[in-house]
């Protein structure tokens, strides 16, 4: 592997970082972490993958989407989870992102997670493919990224998923990612019996997606945070 398959990438949206401990990125922009400061892969495993019950969901053609691509923390602990319980056949990922990282800034983030070494080395000189493509393939995944303000692209977006992860910004700093309107088309685009996580309990969050639809819970957060929130589409219609 050599360092030059990291190219930066230009014209798009940069979210500027800081790095606390030259360890965690931290986006100006939200002024706000991209990943939990007490443990950042347990929180995913906590909040998504717990939250989802994805260990008993996983399946041959399952669908993922996300709000809020950063790190992709989310995926590759999604992945990994996968591969973990040799599930066979292939899984969907898409995510929505309106400041993607530069490559060389994520793989700097993922050096925080030694557990998932493996897939980090293995999507190393992929994610500029990624940034500059959309969309990568391998033999057990199917990974999209939507790039642009979610509000927007979300409208065009077709495919009914079994489960979200709502990963954007803490709500007081980046609201647009929880505005009712974007939560409804979050509720298109699942599947009666679909769930969703996130690690926010604000009760903004809560209500709008109780007004797209959802059946809504909070439950026990990660770390710091108390509560967490986890939905369902049950439409009996």
């Amino acid at each position: 592997m050599t360092k030059e398959k990291c190219k930066p990438l230009k014209n798009y949206n940069n979210p500027k970082l800081l790095w606390r401990d030259d360890r965690i990125p931290i986006a100006q922009k939200f002024d706000d972490p991209y990943f939990s400061l007490d443990n950042g892969l347990e929180e995913v495993r906590h909040v998504f993958l717990n939250g989802n019950k994805l260990s008993n969901r996983l399946n041959n053609g399952f669908k993922i989407a996300e709000l809020g691509f950063g790190t992709g923390l989310n995926f590759l602990s999604t992945l990994w989870l996968w591969r973990l319980k040799k599930q066979k056949g292939k899984i969907f990922y898409t995510s929505f992102e309106a400041f993607p990282l530069q490559p060389i800034e994520m793989l700097k983030a993922q050096n925080e997670f030694p557990e998932l070494s493996d897939l980090k080395d293995e999507f190393y000189s992929l994610w500029s493919t990624l940034l500059e493509k959309g969309e990568l393939s391998g033999n057990d995944y199917n990974l999209r990224l939507i790039l642009g303000d979610a509000r927007r692209t979300i409208k065009q977006f077709d495919t009914l998923v079994d489960c979200w992860f709502l990963d954007g910004f803490s709500p007081a700093k980046n609201p647009e990612l929880w505005e009712e309107d974007l939560l409804k088309n979050v509720y298109r685009c699942t599947v009666n019996g679909g769930t969703l996580s996130t690690y926010s309990a604000a009760g903004y969050v809560r209500r709008n997606l109780s007004l797209a639809g959802f059946q809504v819970e909070r439950i026990s957060g990660f770390g710091r945070k108390r509560h967490m929130t986890i939905a369902l589409k049950n439409d009996e219609k």
